[in-house]
Formats: C-alpha cells, sequence, structure tokens
C-alpha cells in the first residue's frame, strides 16, 4: 500500500496544484474556467480560501496528487453555516480513495467551524464524482439545466447536499480556520494518512 500524508496548503504548493488543474481546464468541462490562471494567480487564489477554509493537499510518491478546498457558498450572512467543496485528482492516481479521504478530511474541519451544511456542484455525466457524493451521504438537490457552455456544447450541473451539524436556533457563527487549534487539524489530518488511516 502506498504511504498517503494530507497537510494543508501552502502558497509554495501553487505550481504543484495548478499542474493538477490544469488538464480539467483544457479538456474536460469538470471546470467552468476556460483559459488557465498563472501561478501568480493561483496562488492569490490559494491564500484567499486557504485564509478562511480547509484547504487540503495529499501527497504520494513525494508530489501532490490530489487537493481539495472548501469555499464559502453564499455571501450573505445568514449563509455563513454553508460550505461549497471542490476536489481535483491527478488523472493517474485515480481510484487510491483519495477524493473520500480528502473531502472526509474537509468536512470534519467545516463541523469545528461551525459549518452545517455542504454542497458539490458536479458538471455531469461524471459518474466518479456523482459516485463519490453519494457515497459519502450527499442527496442529490436537482440539476441547473444547459447552464454552462465549454467545449462545444450545453452542459447541465447537477448539486448535492449534506447535513453535517445540527440545526439549533442559537448557532455559534462561523469560526474562520485561523481560529481553530492547529494541532486538532493536524490530527484530523494525520487520521488520513496511510498506512495509519483503515479504509
Amino acid at each position: 500500500m502506498k504511504s498517503k500524508t494530507f497537510r494543508l496548503v501552502q502558497e509554495a504548493d501553487a505550481a504543484e496544484i495548478l499542474s493538477i488543474y490544469e488538464p480539467y481546464i483544457k479538456d474536460t468541462v469538470i471546470t467552468f474556467e476556460y483559459e488557465t490562471p498563472s501561478t501568480e494567480e493561483f496562488r492569490n487564489r490559494i491564500r484567499k480560501i486557504s485564509s478562511e477554509y480547509p484547504y487540503i493537499v495529499c501527497i504520494m510518491d513525494g508530489k501532490i496528487v490530489g487537493y481539495a478546498y472548501a469555499h464559502r457558498q453564499m455571501e450573505r450572512a445568514a449563509y455563513q453555516w454553508n460550505a461549497t467543496l471542490s476536489v481535483y485528482i491527478d488523472k493517474a492516481y485515480f481510484r487510491c480513495g483519495l477524493g473520500k479521504a480528502l473531502y472526509s478530511a474537509l468536512i470534519e474541519i467545516l463541523r469545528l467551524q461551525n459549518v452545517r451544511n455542504v454542497y458539490g456542484g458536479v458538471t455531469t455525466p461524471n459518474e466518479n464524482s456523482e459516485k463519490l457524493h453519494e457515497y459519502l451521504g450527499f442527496k442529490k438537490l436537482g440539476v441547473y439545466h444547459s447552464t454552462g457552455y465549454k467545449c462545444g456544447a450545453w452542459h447541465d450541473v447537477a448539486w448535492f447536499e449534506k447535513t453535517i451539524g445540527d440545526y439549533d436556533l442559537d448557532p455559534q457563527p462561523f469560526v474562520s480556520i485561523q481560529g481553530l487549534d492547529q494541532n486538532v487539524i493536524a490530527e484530523i489530518l494525520t487520521r488520513y494518512n496511510e498506512p495509519q488511516h483503515s479504509k
């Protein structure tokens, strides 16, 4: 079994992560982005997202082979308890359980941030991503029909949701990842390392 190591992103990871993301821009409709961002722009995205939300990378064979992050679902104050998740895996490392582990670690950290609902958008058809969400207990909300144009066609996007907390009537506000105990985050990520992490 190959060793997997999970950790929070660093800005220095930008070029390596971008090399995973770029094929999805050029060759697929999994992302609706058209042009590959510069490394500096991508680094700025990482900085902005990771200042508030978990952004996790997976390392195998001495390199980053997958990453996932959460970001705010919508901007109004009442939406602060929601987050949207994204995950991208190096195609050479499909079917290694990386998506499940990355999503699961994100969700554990988001619970500590007082997030109640998590969402995922999937350009359909995408059997791998749809199965990932179903495996982790997401329910299909519905479909945005013909909502994105790329690669010479119009595409649907299916939306999935999962409840990860209680709906108490006096919820504690969202807590930035910077406000969490970093040792607790490290403990969560260590649990997903292999061979320690059991399937």
